[in-house]
Order: structure tokens, then C-alpha cells, then sequence
């Protein structure tokens, strides 16, 4: 469907009204009406944007809440060249969470969509370009000598990756951020290690 400029920015502003909703702490399984009233629609628009129903429009917020994800860890995340930056980086993703506490919306919504093809597509596209951008800033490190250049950069970035969602369930079974510092924690240590001279 061909949307018109009003019509994109429509589509989007529902898009932002169901994310903004996901961060609130109502949310459990999430309806139509919920959608509506939270974004000022009526269904007939919202099937004309959204012609799959609820399931189409959770995808689309999934989607959007997973650009969130990198951009909120931005800009710390493109330039881990210095010990210094892997601090802010860490101090971001921990921030970030810890103002989620038990309510991560893209968590939420891909408990809702896990099985609604398209899902497993957002949960992957995200895990990959975030898992790129820390073997980047490992490579990086590498070029500049100050980690070992035998460290394989893509199971040290798959390491971050898996800590990190681990840590993430943690604080949203318990609401303590105690366990995704450590692991960041452990991991730097881990890359400091592996240090070639410290900067």
C-alpha cells in the first residue's frame, strides 16, 4: 500500500503512540482498544495502516523499539576505542535497562509476538547489527594495539551479546540491575586481559 506523506506520518504517530504505551506500566497483553486509546485512532484507521490487525501493528512497534535499542546506546557504541568509551558504553546499556526495570517494551512485545512470522526477523536484525557494532569497537582495539590481536573479536562480541540478555532477564525477573553490571563488568575485565598496553 502506497501512503501518502500525511498517510506515512499517521502510520507513525500510531507506531509511537502503542511504543509509548509499552513503556508505561499497564501493559500485560496488550488490545486494539488499548492501541486506539492510547494513540487517538479509530480501528477503521488503524486497519487501513495496519491491515493485519494487532499482530501487524506489534510487529511495526517491535521494529521501532529495536532502533531504539541501538540509538539509545549511541553515541558510545560507534567509537569503543578506548577503555575510557567501553565505561560510557557499559554506564548506557545499564541505564537504559535500569529505567525499564521489569517493563523492557520490545521484551513485552516479543512475548506477544514470538510466534507471528516476521518476529524472529526484528529479534535477529537487532542481535546481529548490535553484536557487529561490538566487534567493531574489539577490532578497533585490536588495530590500535591495545588488545590482544589473538582474541577472536566475533566470540568476544557474541559473549556481550549473551551476557547482556541474560542480565536484561535477571533485572526483569527481580528488578535488580546487579546482574547485567557484573557480566559487563567481567567481560571488559575479561578484554582488559587481554590487553596488549592500557590507554
Amino acid at each position: 500500500m502506497a501512503l501518502t506523506a500525511k498517510g506515512r506520518a499517521t502510520r507513525q504517530r500510531i507506531i509511537e503512540g502503542a511504543s509509548a504505551h509499552m513503556r508505561t506500566d499497564a501493559p500485560g497483553t496488550v488490545t486494539l482498544d488499548d492501541i486506539r486509546a492510547s494513540t487517538g485512532t479509530s480501528k477503521g484507521q488503524l486497519f487501513h495502516y495496519f491491515p493485519g490487525g494487532k499482530e501487524e501493528i506489534l510487529l511495526a512497534v517491535a521494529r521501532h523499539e529495536a532502533e531504539r535499542v541501538i540509538a539509545d546506546q549511541r553515541p558510545h557504541i560507534d567509537a569503543l576505542n578506548s577503555w575510557t568509551a567501553w565505561t560510557r558504553w557499559r554506564d548506557a546499556v545499564v541505564a537504559r535497562y535500569r529505567a525499564h526495570g521489569a517493563h523492557c517494551p520490545l521484551g513485552n512485545l516479543m512475548n506477544q509476538v514470538g510466534s507471528t512470522p516476521g518476529a524472529a526477523e526484528v529479534t535477529g536484525s537487532l542481535l546481529d547489527r548490535w553484536q557487529l557494532l561490538i566487534r567493531q569497537g574489539v577490532t578497533t582495539m585490536q588495530s590500535e594495539g591495545l588488545i590482544d590481536s589473538g582474541l577472536d573479536a566475533d566470540r568476544a562480541a557474541a559473549a556481550f551479546i549473551a551476557g547482556i540478555q541474560g542480565g536484561v532477564q535477571m533485572l526483569r525477573s527481580t528488578g535488580d540491575s546487579t546482574y547485567l553490571e557484573v557480566v559487563l563488568d567481567i567481560l571488559i575485565d575479561h578484554l582488559r586481559g587481554r590487553s596488549v598496553q592500557e590507554r
